[in-house]
């Protein structure tokens, strides 16, 4: 039997390589945790998911958005917020982050190895330290490729970092504009979209497709793109981008972005997020008999595993959803598929949240896809403002829909917008996991007030549709 300097090999310490790794410490093999740069925590914990959160939190705070159906829309804790009022929670919240991730790899006897991984072969690794050309080769029996994604680099879009940046930039800049364009509305282009609209900047939102989110129940996505348009937000719909092209007048930069229509936006500065690619060139997938596909991304089986048997993918780099969430427990359930470890799988119930501003979460089917199916369904609603802790917190536009089977009652969806919504869907996850019915929520008492009695009310709501 050959041997191998290690029995798992985890390239990424993102989410999924966090996890993947940890899990592989657990069942006492020898791991190997490799990471490009000399920092752990990958594109989530320091450009992506972490910093943007905690830069909506402060938006959400400064703003007085959250007290603004209390106090009116011109209420603010602060009247003029800059850009650094915002980055000023995050490089603690990163420094702590990427510190407790790093404890947690040394507690768990898991050595980290910096450097950039390529394949020389199915098994053998060459790690090449950026910087010093320092080079070291090791083998391992099983490999989990975790390494995340890049944003995509558009010709037409002279990205500087500045003038026209991506969200890879957001931590770089050095004022609010006044007017922005958006180009691209998939998660975070929606997210950062309604994030600066929500500081009072005239944001445009571009994409080519007709309508936002189309994995997201369309009742729900109706009632964010309502909330955004109240919020001085254009969205152009179906449009494609043609040309950016910064100028300058009058000793002020602007960018001119031109779309196929022959529409033009001025705006201060151009936000594009088109897309993220698989940072997969640089690991030579050849090597090991394995390729990507135009967008970086690999194909996986069932349990993460690629079309070489010993190595796994997971996280963003396999593709939608993409959430930090789900590459979790992507790493996790590669690693134990690939010791033969028992592991429950079951992706259809994992939850959904997109932290747009209102902030959206979901879990299991839309109404489109039990319509798709030929399932027969009723819904059920209650609005944040019909109960007393939306009042109290001044949330006038939530909402929480379950769909549920019209004859067994059985739960099929629960779909949430609203503040909390990532919070509040994990009472219905757990109940769908256990193919729990609506009847559940109305035998349940909820303690009042709170958000959570939405899910009685919506219940209630269900069966009289039913009933009358």
């Amino acid at each position: 039997m050959a041997q191998y300097d290690y029995d798992l090999a985890v390239i990424g310490t993102g989410p999924a390589g966090h996890h993947a790794a940890i899990q592989g410490a657990k069942l006492r093999k020898r791991v190997v945790a490799i990471e490009r740069k000399p920092i752990v925590g990958g594109v989530c914990v320091n450009l992506g998911t972490i910093p943007s959160k905690t830069i909506r939190e402060a938006i959400l705070y400064l703003s007085g958005y959250r007290e603004h159906g209390i106090y009116g829309e011109s209420y603010r804790v602060k009247e003029q917020i800059t850009f650094k009022d915002l980055l000023q929670h995050v490089e603690p919240v990163v420094r702590t982050e990427i510190d407790v991730m790093r404890d947690q790899l040394v507690r768990n006897r898991i050595e980290v190895a910096t450097g950039s991984a390529s394949f020389v072969d199915p098994h053998t690794l060459c790690l090449q330290a950026d910087g010093n050309g320092a080079q070291r080769t090791i083998t391992s029996d099983k490999i989990v490729l975790a390494v995340g994604t890049e944003s995509i680099r558009d010709s037409r879009m002279p990205i500087d970092g500045k003038d026209v940046f991506c969200s890879d930039d957001i931590l770089d800049l050095d004022e609010l504009p006044r007017t922005l364009a958006v180009i691209g509305a998939g998660v975070i282009g929606c997210e950062y979209a309604s994030m600066f609209a929500a500081l009072g900047v005239r944001v445009t939102l571009v994409d080519m497709r007709p309508r936002l989110l189309d994995f997201v129940d369309a009742e729900i996505i109706e009632t964010l793109a309502y909330h955004m348009r109240e919020r001085r937000m254009v969205l152009r719909l179906g449009e494609e981008v043609s040309s950016v092209e910064p100028f300058e007048e009058n000793g002020i930069k602007r960018v001119r972005t031109c779309l196929a229509s022959g529409k033009q936006l001025v705006t201060d500065k151009v936000l594009t997020s088109t897309g993220r690619n698989g940072a997969t060139a640089r690991l030579n997938l050849a090597g090991a008999g394995l390729s990507a596909d135009s967008r970086g991304r690999i194909k996986t089986r069932p349990f993460y595993q690629t079309e070489v048997d010993h190595i796994y993918a997971a996280g963003d780099v396999v593709g939608f959803p993409s959430l930090a969430s789900t590459s979790k427990e992507q790493g996790r359930i590669a690693t134990c598929h690939a010791f033969g470890v028992p592991a429950t799988y079951a992706p259809e119930l994992f939850p959904y949240g997109i932290y747009t501003i209102p902030e959206i979460s979901f879990v299991g089917q839309t109404e489109e896809q039990l319509t798709e199916k030929g399932i027969p369904y009723e819904i059920g609603k209650a609005q944040y403002k019909e109960v007393a802790r939306g009042k109290i917190i001044g949330d006038q536009i939530g909402m929480l829909k379950l769909v549920f089977h019209r004859e067994t009652h059985e739960l099929l969806g629960v779909h949430i917008l609203g503040d909390a919504a990532v919070e509040l869907v994990h009472i219905g996850q757990a109940v769908l996991s256990l193919k729990g019915k609506i009847d559940y929520f109305i035998d349940t008492v909820f303690n009042y007030p709170t958000l959570a009695e939405c899910y009685k009310n919506a219940a209630l709501d269900g069966i009289n549709r039913i009933n009358d």
